[in-house]
């Protein structure tokens, strides 16, 4: 090994220089072990206290974090609540206004019906009426003995006939007045039969209430939990919102699975209409014009959802007049119609094209052109999924809703989660450099350790000459007599 000349102290020899070199260094090393120690640590110590500073510090903004994630999930959860409650509320005004409207008239005929119903079987049970006070009197007579006279015999009899007609007539009426009674009774039935089903239709409109007040009273206690903030309403707003998370997001994969398959049937006929060799930023044009249509179809469902207030992912279609809404209503339904059929259209054109470009491929290959049979199916196939699925696309709108709700919280969630991870992980950092200084310290005196040794050795005789003085000032022979003598002076104390 050879070292440059500026290096060598001895010429010609690269070793011994070298070694003179590493006494140089070492010695040097020896003298700043000191002022080395502090830099080491108090470098390794300021990295550990700017470790633990940002750790605290992200730990309160992960704490901060955690506070807003908890008010913006109550808030959402409120919100929902209330709107749900909205929404009984207004079936329970369309049930009222709609079946108990008339509800006092009709209570007020109910009552008058069964009071003359009433009335009309009171008449019906009526007793006979008792006869007259001169039938009692003519009974009387007719009762006196003839005592064998014939012309009194004979008047008994009439008056006897005559009260039997009278009787048999009186009853002949009550029976007439009876019957009539009953069958007016008779008539009546349909009427109490309708009007036994009116009160049952009435009893399950009065089950309905119960059972929408129930549901009423339930989301009521779930508001003044949310309200109070407890951690079983969080708890329960997490896990519905993680639930709603997924699904949505299983639902908006699917949807555009969906807006692929529309892609997929007008990208082939668009090449005819824009031309198919011009492009846009690296792209066919025929495919840009393509997936443009399919996301307008798609806003204009989601601003179909929005005007019918099915939801409410703008908010200022609240505002507008309702008249307004209705006719921009009619104008995004009416545009989504003419997509739909230009769609539909397009699908036709597909197989026209894809038959075309065979019979092209056809003739320049030379081979002969076969025409296969020829089914209307697939077209018609085509045509109905160009026309159906803009309309399906439109209900995109409820699951995109739900999913910016939900990731609002679950991103919420995550970053919290991120923070914490950072926290620990400068922590653990802020860790490492507080044992890198013991361990830098450590490897720096290895460096220099023959010089260490050396202070050690010398320090070790010195710590023992302050602790034994006498052993240092005396000779060694004075020393084997002094034990010699403590020998003798042992054995005359201790003569066992």
């Amino acid at each position: 090994m050879s070292l440059p000349d500026y290096l060598q102290i001895v010429p010609g020899h690269s070793f011994l220089s070298l070694l003179i070199w590493a006494v140089i260094v070492i010695v040097l090393l020896y003298f700043a072990r000191t002022s080395a120690h502090r830099s080491i640590r108090g470098v390794c110590q300021v990295m550990r206290n700017a470790m633990r500073f940002a750790s605290r510090s992200i730990l309160s903004a992960e704490k901060r974090l955690a506070s807003r994630n908890r008010e913006v999930l109550l808030a959402d959860g409120m919100a929902a609540i209330e709107r749900e409650v909205e929404r009984e509320f207004h079936r329970v005004g369309v049930v009222v206004e709609r079946d108990l409207q008339g509800y006092p008239s009709l209570n007020r005929k109910l009552s008058e019906q069964i009071a003359n119903i009433d009335e009309d079987y009171r008449q019906s049970d009526e007793v006979p009426p008792t006869p007259p006070i001169w039938v009692n009197a003519v009974d009387a007579v007719a009762k006196i003995p003839d005592k064998g006279n014939q012309m009194v015999s004979e008047i008994l009899k009439d008056i006897h006939k005559t009260i039997i007609k009278i009787q048999k007539e009186a009853m002949e009426e009550y029976w007439k007045a009876t019957n009539k009674r009953h069958e007016l009774l008779k008539k009546m039935m349909p009427y109490w039969r309708r009007l036994a089903k009116t009160l049952s239709v009435v009893d399950k409109t009065m089950n309905g209430f119960q059972e929408r007040a129930m549901v009423i009273d339930n989301r009521m206690q779930e508001y003044e939990e949310i309200q109070k903030g407890t951690n079983k309403a969080v708890r329960k707003l997490s896990s519905s919102s993680m639930t709603q998370f997924f699904i949505s997001g299983l639902v908006l994969l699917i949807a555009i699975g969906g807006a692929v398959i529309n892609f997929n049937l007008i990208a082939l006929p668009m090449s005819e209409m824009v031309g198919g060799g011009s492009y846009i930023a690296g792209f066919k044009t025929s495919n840009v014009a393509g997936m443009v249509i399919v996301l307008l179809e798609t806003a204009l469902g989601i601003f179909l959802m929005d005007l019918l207030r099915v939801t409410k992912l703008f908010p200022i279609v609240g505002s507008i007049d309702d008249k307004l809404r209705l006719r921009i209503t009619w104008a995004a339904f009416i545009f989504l119609f003419i997509l739909a059929c230009i769609e539909s259209s397009l699908a036709f054109m597909r197989d026209i094209i894809a038959a075309n470009n065979q019979a092209l491929i056809q003739s320049l290959s030379g081979a002969e052109e076969g025409y296969g049979a020829y089914s209307t199916i697939p077209t018609i196939g085509q045509m109905a999924m160009g026309f159906i699925l803009p309309f399906i696309l439109t209900f995109v709108a409820w699951p995109l809703e739900s999913f910016i709700h939900s990731a609002r919280t679950m991103l919420g969630y995550g970053l919290e989660g991120f923070l914490r991870f950072i926290a620990v992980t400068l922590r653990l950092i802020g860790i490492f450099f507080y044992y890198l200084g013991s361990a830098l310290v450590g490897l720096y005196d290895l460096l220099i350790f023959p010089p260490l040794w050396v202070e050690d050795t010398i320090k070790g005789k010195a710590r023992e000459s302050v602790e034994h003085p006498e052993k240092t000032e005396e000779s060694p022979s004075l020393a084997i007599n002094d034990s010699a003598m403590d020998l003798d002076d042992t054995q005359v104390t201790n003569p066992m």
